[in-house]
């Protein structure tokens, strides 16, 4: 037979396709075999030839099998090794790593079982620097592997897979982990007819799809074989994640977005023959990038390579295993051991409670030491033993230190934290025995619930906390398990379809209890634990507390209707659809509160929902009648619709839209309205945000948000989690602020309102509405605590305190309390977090990321309290203000926070990796005592100065290669990071300390001053400048008079030079510390003295100590003697003496304008840039400023700009034509100050040119601002401005001190040395003023400090500090005032100084140089514009309620932008438009305050036929002759007031008011011309006011041409009658709760016209008519009634006819009377079958009937009667 041909003579090498094990030639499964025939070569044409060409053709194109196969009766010896690598793409910095190398012998047994034996493994760890560093092995550790590889493991192996794994029983999980690693190289799946395919494919990191390239050598029968893994890719990963249940994943984000990727490849070289093919040689590289900020440069890498080759075969066979074979599974990964240890330095466990014994001996002895690092170590030390100890041992050491009350709590937190079944079965029994206090257990409840592990065995156990008697009695205590029983439902279903119904019972039971027992609190409760569980199983549940789905809910708290929505959000996460359709329905119920609708839609839009349904919800909102659900869910859906988070993408976009379906009209709604107001940020370059999102819930019946709930929500990677949520509920507060016990139902109103609602058909009062609180609080999404306050609460609380429940005895036994002292020391230990991710290597070990913090709170207190005179029996909360207190106090507090962070090997064998060490410790001492005389107003405080040393906070953190095993856990391996030579750099640009080359629009942007001043490098010690290898530094500040100076000390090894990155930033060697040190003087400080003296007697106190100690403060004296000696004392003349001087110098210096610039950013010896005050300058900026903001200044002008795109500084005040000589005009085009027609050209200037008016300017000058530069200021407004810096006037002159300061340090033989200040007020009318002097108490000392402070007007705030000698040397002054920028309202805040510390000057260069980048960021504007030198301004203008805009300038840059939304509207009075408020009585300062609490208060006006109500909805209305009217009334069950009116027949213009309040009848109406007033029926006599003598108070006077009626307590803040005018005000706490003419004042404009049965009116004429009250037709001057209607139009449906009645009575004359006018109104009707019985005999009204036709009637408004027949 001819040898067969090569590809080459065959041509193109293609493949005949074939299925593996089944062949094409018959059916017995068999494969032909492909043994290579030639092809026919004889010329001949028969049929038979022609086929067995075809045939052997074909077969040739089949490929050789190319799976490995071991053959019966040998061995195949392989040499192994694999080495797992940890390090950065930097070689030259440290690494880790571990190699282990062995032979391997395999052999086949049958046909498919094979046998595995691993001989000779060596480990070796490698720990420094490669390659100077190289592996060195662990021989004892090598010989405890080789004891558990002794045994041969068998396999079965099937055409290149590896199936089910057998090993020993007694096998540890790490050999057989390491022997699946040598299987993993063996597993290889060939296609025949493919040399490239896809598939996925099963191996130890499980099931992830796989790349295969073959390349067949036939020709020396011999084929490689490359395969590649995409280890982000797989349907089936091995994985497991702890500590990360509240992390919620997002599967459809991009695999970009993984700070984790993953891939290996393995090449095979295979050799076949006849007899099969072997495996010669296997190599594998797996490679992990782990990039925690998702930087490219800033990824560690984990590499992990394998290489299997073929040394030989030996005879005979391995022999069959001695020991029994388990099966363990595939080559899937088993996680097991590695488990249990954290990642913290590995521990060997040989007798866990001796080594728990003398684990929390050493712990609580470090801790008492002062070593609270060392604690901190055996703490977590503690926690990794007890997982591994048993419930005996547990209960042994338990025994052990019950009594010792030092270690009780690092026990407790201990077991809190380890989480195993056993220590929550220990504490499940402890608590049982009643072991632990109800604060123990108040505080390792939910700690041990939080970190406990979630399984059958620890959920039994929970379930039995449910009914433990001891938790059922503490209501704290109940509420917490119930909680953290839900939690741990939640983090056991997590990742199951279906959740175990009886998981669920205990939560359902106890919601079905509650509802049964009408427990609200059960209820609550109940549904909470529901929500935490969040199982869609308990759905039907929840849904039996909403009306929308049970009628029986109705019933139910408006709060249990809310917690029932907010329990469904976290089903929301397992079934979107079905929760989205239940919210939707709730949102979409109308009869359901306001507040309950609110947090529906805050569900709905958690669920995510789609584009359709967002624009179906906002469709809804074009008709909804409440204006507090529209606004919410506008405000909602506008948040979103901003968002930048890409996991909210979808709904982002889809919230885009459908917002572009509202008009503007809800984004103009008030504070009055509910929002939403979140504040957001996402990094694309790093994948991580976080969104804080605050919903402001109002009700009817608040002004304020009555629900508001605030939550945080963090974002990274392709990850979310809830950070942290808290909520606040409020109902019924405003009772709180009122006037108690007034017995409104005992008066004569009470019972007149309750008779009147009989008469309004419908009418009914309001439900009571109890004061309520309530709050939660959720963590990581989970509801940890809630807490509900009402008054029964507060009186049980006192009750279990007092036996009492008035206030009187808690007051006295807190006081008691206080005296008894405090002595004692607290400690809390908390595991903060335990977060890891393993995923497995190819080598069979696995690979970790581990993070792991402690935090230990500690204080020590030793506090003695003696009260004087001694609290007695018959003790008055009022006695306090009588009393002398002494308290002696030592006071330590300190706390301490460490965190470890691995990423490498971590198993309880050996670790290998990088780890992570960060701490953080605070201490301090106060040591103090301290007299407090209430009676003098005295107040004395003494301690002691400092004598030692003491690090009050630090900060440092720390990263090492580490090895550790487990036979050698002594002698660990641990290396810095950083070589001990020099880093090399790569980049090409060094860099210096304190410099960088920023961008362009940095350096343009910065002042020319600035950036000189700031070139200036810092002081301090730097090494490896190039490579910011090292720095330190050290700041340190003196306070020589009180004995001490504090220092900070930093220093930083990093390798940042490398790579610029986060990662590498975090790699670095940091500290820092803040220390208290003593300073040594020359005389010893005995003690530190602060004594502060309030009242009359503050003038004597600094005489007294100014005397040193004589007898003259005790002394009387005459008040003129005391003022001049304190001003002698502190050297008032001295200082306006100064001042005086100073003035006229700085005077005669502006005149001559030689000015030196010295100003807060000013170089030395700089001339100064400026002419006079009217001169002229240009800006030095050219082209577009950075970002798009230009186009909305370009959009404000609306004439032609002249010159270049920036703008001239031109003026339109003045007339002379100057300019400075040391400035360049960059614009193109001079311009005279007084050329007006350019000025009137510009008739929108530029934002920052315009000119800011204050409101005390009566002027009109132009708009544009005359740029000038001068160390003065520069218009008449900046002389008031700078003459606050230096007006001599002292207020002692005319008041005596209010308060006097003392602090000084008393030495032993030495007269005492400190400082002094005195505080003076004086509160004139329209002017306030405050004034502080300090000085040092030593006489010679001539350094003062002088601060002045005043309110002009109430529209101008100034203020002045200057210190120094005679308080000359520093000045900085402010100002805040009001006025207009060009026709806006505004505020400016200016800042001026003269020279300040040069700490100062240095901190503002630094802070100048950020603010250009930082303003370019947050998109704002820049122009370098010259400005007065020693000057900063903010205008803030508000253009619209919504908007506003901002200009900051400084000397050389000018910051500005436009329509800035704001996060609220600001109220402006309604009906006035923002720009036509007039500058001069826009005063900020008396209107802000006032304009904000006249808002809050509701205003009704009835003038003429014009009637504002309280909502702000204006109608016109004719009110029918002499029939009162409801204008107003208190609808709350309390039915305080009554306000009637009524037209007069006299004149249209005329009306009568009648006020009902308390036993009073008011009336109020025009006779003769003259308004009289009666009360209760008598005439009132003329000399007003008129005050009432009850328990409420009401005073009536005169006011302009009327009467002023006010009762505050009552809740009428003012009625004002003139006879045509009537107004009403009512306090802001009646929000909600009137009713009447005015309206509900709930601010529901839509729902305005509300009769008194709750029915909307048609038009404001029937809304008018429904409140009048009808009379008796024989007494009453009223001939009107109510009365239903049939419709005087015949009506027919489907062609039946119909007769149709009004829904809601109409007006109409009584009986006897004939309308002489009538009005047309729009009433709804309800129509029935003709013959139907339904008639109006009888009928009052129809309102509960279906409204069929809104049709037009007649509505009598005027009648004449006859003579009625009335009884006698």
């Amino acid at each position: 037979m001819n040898p067969a041909p090569s590809h080459s003579e065959l041509g193109s090498s293609s493949f005949v396709p074939s299925h593996r094990g089944e062949g094409w030639w018959g059916s017995s499964g068999h494969t032909v075999p492909s043994h290579r025939f030639p092809l026919c070569t004889s010329v001949t044409f028969s049929m038979k030839g022609l086929i067995l060409a075809l045939v052997l053709a074909l077969v040739e194109g089949q490929k050789q099998d190319l799976e490995p196969v071991f053959h019966m009766g040998k061995t195949y010896l392989y040499s192994y090794e694999s080495i797992i690598m940890h390090g950065l793409p930097d070689r030259s910095l440290a690494t880790a790593g571990l190699r282990l190398t062995s032979k391997v012998e395999i052999s086949r047994v049958s046909l498919s079982e094979h046998l595995l034996q691993i001989r000779s493994p060596k480990l070796e760890e490698h720990n420094g620097f490669w390659p100077t560093d190289s592996f060195t092995p662990s021989s004892r550790l090598s010989e405890t592997i080789a004891a558990c590889l002794s045994q041969p493991f068998k396999f079965e192996y099937t055409e290149g897979r590896v199936g089910s794994i057998f090993a020993p029983v007694d096998c540890p999980v790490l050999c057989t982990n390491l022997a699946r690693g040598v299987l993993n190289m063996l597993q290889i799946t060939i296609k025949k007819t493919q040399n490239v395919y896809e598939l996925q494919e099963a191996g130890i990191e499980g099931m992830c799809q796989t790349r295969y390239v073959i390349q067949d050598d036939s020709t020396n029968k011999r084929a490689t074989v490359s395969k590649s893994k995409d280890l982000t890719d797989c349907q089936d990963k091995a994985v497991r994640n702890l500590g990360m249940a509240y992390v919620r994943p997002c599967p459809t984000c991009a695999l970009k977005a993984r700070n984790i990727k993953g891939t290996v490849t393995f090449t095979y070289k295979i050799r076949y023959d006849d007899s099969g093919a072997s495996l010669t040689s296997a190599m594998s590289d797996q490679v992990y990038q782990i990039s925690p900020f998702n930087e490219p440069n800033g990824a560690a890498v984990v590499e992990a390579r394998q290489e299997l080759s073929l040394v030989g075969t030996k005879r005979p066979p391995l022999s069959e295993p001695t020991v029994q074979l388990q099966k363990q599974g595939s080559l899937r990964y088993h996680f097991s051991g590695e488990l249990l240890q954290m990642p913290i330095p590995l521990l060997r466990i040989k007798n866990p409670d001796l080594q728990l014994t003398e684990t929390l001996r050493q712990l609580v002895q470090n801790n008492e030491k002062g070593a609270t690092k060392e604690a901190s170590a055996k703490f977590l030390q503690m926690i990794q033993l007890f997982r591994v100890a048993t419930l005996d041992q547990i209960e042994s050491l338990w025994l052990q230190f019950v009594n010792e009350l030092p270690y009780r709590p690092w026990f407790l937190s201990a077991i809190c934290a380890a989480g195993a079944t056993d220590t929550f079965r220990f504490l499940k029994q402890t608590i049982h025995d009643k072991k632990l206090n109800i604060w123990e257990a108040a505080v390792t409840l939910p700690l041990a619930f939080h970190f406990v592990t979630p399984n059958k065995k620890t959920l039994e156990i929970a379930s039995s906390f449910l009914t433990c008697p001891e938790i059922q009695k503490v209501l704290m205590h109940r509420m917490i398990v119930y909680l953290g029983y839900g939690s741990m439902v939640n983090k056991y279903c997590a990742h199951a379809l279906l959740c175990p119904s009886e998981l669920l019972q205990p939560l359902h039971d106890l919601a079905s209890e509650a509802t049964s027992k009408g427990d609200a609190k059960d209820m609550s409760l109940a549904l909470k634990a529901m929500g935490n569980a969040g199982e869609p199983a308990s759905i039907k549940r929840i849904l039996k507390f909403l009306p929308t789905f049970s009628a029986a809910a109705a019933s139910l708290p408006n709060r249990i209707h809310v917690d029932a929505v907010l329990a469904l959000r976290k089903m929301a996460r397992k079934d979107p659809a079905k929760v989205r359709e239940l919210t939707l329905q709730v949102f979409m119920d109308s009869t359901l509160a306001p507040n309950v609708r609110m947090v529906a839609c805050v569900v709905l839009f958690e669920t995510k929902p789609a584009l359709p349904t967002v624009t179906a919800l906002a469709t809804s909102l074009l008709t909804e009648p409440s204006l507090q659900v529209a606004s919410f869910a506008y405000s909602h859906m506008k948040t979103l619709a901003a968002g930048r988070i890409p996991q909210l993408h979808k709904l982002s976009a889809a919230c885009n839209i459908a917002i572009k379906l509202l008009g503007p009209r809800l984004d103009r709604l008030s504070y009055r309205y509910s929002k939403v107001i979140q504040i957001s940020d996402y990094s694309f370059q790093y994948q991580a945000g976080a969104i804080w999102r605050v919903y402001l819930m109002n009700s009817p019946s608040t002004m304020f948000p009555s629900d508001i709930i605030t939550k945080v929500r963090g974002y990274y990677a392709n990850t979310a989690m809830d950070i942290i949520e808290v909520a606040f509920r409020s109902q019924g507060l405003t009772k709180l602020i009122r006037k108690q016990n007034i017995p409104f139902s005992e008066y004569d109103t009470y019972k007149t309102l309750k008779e009147l609602g009989k008469s309004l058909l419908g009418w009914k009062e309001l439900p009571p509405e109890d004061p309520l609180v309530s709050a939660y609080i959720k963590v990581f999404g989970q509801e940890i605590a809630f807490v509900d306050i009402d008054k029964d609460a507060i009186q049980q609380m006192m009750m279990s305190l007092t036996g009492s429940s008035d206030w009187q005895p808690v007051v006295k036994k807190v006081v008691e309390e206080v005296q008894r002292g405090i002595s004692g020391q607290w400690t809390l230990p908390v595991l903060v977090g335990e977060m890891r991710h393993i995923v497995p290597t190819i080598a069979g070990l696995p690979l970790e990321l581990g993070l792991c913090g402690a935090v230990v709170a500690q204080a020590a207190a030793d506090v003695d309290v003696n009260v004087s005179p001694p609290v007695s029996d018959n003790f008055k909360p009022s006695q306090l203000w009588e009393t002398k207190t002494d308290i002696h106090a030592d006071i330590r507090p300190k706390a301490y926070f460490h965190m470890i962070a691995m990423m490498g090997i971590n198993t309880q064998y050996l670790q290998s990796g990088f780890e992570y060490h960060a701490e953080f410790s605070a201490n301090t001492t106060m040591k103090f005592d301290a007299r407090i005389n209430m009676k003098e107003k005295n107040l004395k405080i003494e301690t002691l100065p400092c004598h030692q040393e003491v690090e009050l906070a630090a900060a440092r953190s720390e990263v090492y290669a580490i090895s550790r095993n487990m036979e050698e856990v002594d002698s660990e391996k641990k290396s810095q990071i950083f070589p001990k030579g020099e880093i090399p750099s790569i980049s090409d640009q060094e860099s210096t300390e304190g410099s960088s080359k920023p961008g362009s629009w940095k350096q343009s942007s910065m002042p020319n001053v600035i950036s000189k001043g700031y070139q200036q490098g810092p002081e301090g010690t730097h090494h490896n400048n190039a490579g910011r290898r090292f720095y330190a530094r050290s700041f340190c500040k003196k306070f020589e008079s009180l004995g001490c100076s504090t220092c900070l000390s930093l220093k930083s090894r990093n390798s940042a030079s490398l790579r610029n990155t986060y990662l590498h930033e975090l790699y670095e060697e940091f500290e820092a510390k803040i220390i208290l040190k003593p300073v040594h003087t020359d005389a010893d400080i005995d003690k530190i003295q602060l004594e502060v003296q309030a009242g009359p007697k503050a003038a004597s106190k600094i005489i007294g100590v100014s005397s040193s100690g004589s007898k003259e403060e005790g002394e009387a004296a005459p008040y003129e003697d005391i003022q001049a000696k304190l001003k002698k004392i502190l050297g008032i003349e001295e200082v306006f003496m100064a001042a005086n001087k100073t003035r006229r110098r700085t005077k005669r210096i502006n005149r001559e304008y030689k000015t030196e610039d010295t100003g807060l950013w000013a170089e030395p010896r700089i001339p100064h840039l400026s002419s006079s005050s009217s001169s002229s300058a240009a800006s030095s900026a050219d082209g577009r400023e950075p970002g798009d903001h230009h186009r909305k200044d370009e959009r404000r002008q609306s004439g032609k700009e002249h010159g270049s795109s920036s703008s001239s500084g031109s003026s339109a005040g003045s007339t002379a034509c100057s300019s400075s000589s040391s400035q360049e005009d960059h614009s193109g085009d001079r311009h005279c100050s007084g050329d007006r027609e350019y000025s009137n050209q510009q008739a929108n200037p530029p934002v920052y040119q315009l000119l800011f008016k204050p409101a005390d300017e009566q002027d009109t000058g132009g708009e544009i601002l005359n740029i000038s530069i001068s160390s003065s200021s520069s218009s008449a407004s900046d002389e008031d401005f700078s003459g606050v810096m230096s007006q001599p006037e002292f207020l002692g002159d005319r008041k005596p001190p209010i308060l006097a300061a003392v602090l000084r340090a008393i030495y032993r033989n030495k007269q005492p040395t400190g400082l002094q200040l005195v505080l003076y007020t004086d509160t004139q009318p329209k002017r306030w003023r405050i004034q502080m002097f300090g000085s040092s108490i030593t006489g010679p000392s001539r350094w003062k400090l002088c601060a002045d402070a005043s309110v002009i007007n109430y529209r101008k705030v100034s203020g002045s500090l200057k210190w120094g000698k005679n308080c000359q040397d520093y000045q900085i002054a402010t100002q805040i005032a009001t006025g207009q920028f060009a026709a806006y309202p505004a505020m400016q805040m200016k800042l001026e100084w003269l020279k300040v510390p040069s700490i100062i000057r240095t901190t503002a260069r630094w802070f100048y140089s950020f603010l250009p980048g930082a303003a370019y960021l947050l998109g704002f504007s820049q122009r370098q514009q010259l400005s007065p030198s020693h000057q900063a301004t903010l205008v803030l203008a508000l253009t619209s309620p919504r908007t506003c805009d901002v200009v900051f300038k400084l000397p050389e840059l000018t910051i500005y932008d436009t329509a800035i939304s704001l996060p609220l509207p600001v109220p402006s009075h309604p009906g006035t438009a923002i720009s036509a408020l007039p500058s001069s009585g826009w005063k900020v300062f008396s209107q802000a305050t006032l304009s904000l609490i006249e808002s809050l208060k509701g205003h009704c006006t009835a003038f003429q036929n014009k009637i504002t109500t309280f909502n702000g909805v204006v109608f016109n209305y004719s009110m029918p002759v002499n029939c009162y009217h409801v204008l107003v009334q208190d609808c709350s069950p309390e039915l305080k007031f009554l306000v009637m009116v009524k037209r007069l027949e006299e004149s249209a213009d005329l009306t009568a008011v009648n006020v009902r309040i308390a036993s009073h009848e008011i009336d109020m109406y025009v006779s003769n011309g003259l308004i009289q007033l009666k009360i209760n029926g008598v005439q009132a006599p003329k000399d007003l006011p008129y005050t009432s003598n009850t328990a409420a108070s009401m005073l009536i006077g005169s006011e302009k041409k009327g009467l002023t009626l006010k009762a505050p307590d009552y809740g009428i803040d003012k009625i004002y009658y003139d006879g045509q005018r009537l107004e009403i005000q009512v306090a802001f706490w009646m929000a909600g709760k009137t009713c009447g003419i005015c309206g509900k004042y709930d601010a529901e404009i839509e729902r305005e016209y509300q009769t008194p049965s709750g029915y909307l009116a048609k038009d404001a004429v029937s809304f008018g008519h429904s409140w009048i009250i009808s009379e008796d037709p024989c007494t009453g001057a009223c001939k009107l009634q109510h009365k239903l209607v049939k419709s005087e139009k015949p009506l027919s449906f489907e062609k039946a006819a119909e007769k149709c009645f009004s829904v809601e009575p109409v007006l109409r004359c009584v009986k006897g009377c004939s309308a002489t006018q009538t009005v047309s109104v729009s009433v709804g009707f309800h129509c029935v079958p003709a013959d139907s019985a339904l008639s109006l005999d009888g009928q009052l009204r129809l309102d509960q009937k279906s409204e069929d036709v809104v049709s037009s009637v007649s509505a009598h408004t005027a009648c004449s009667c006859q003579q009625q027949a009335c009884p006698a």
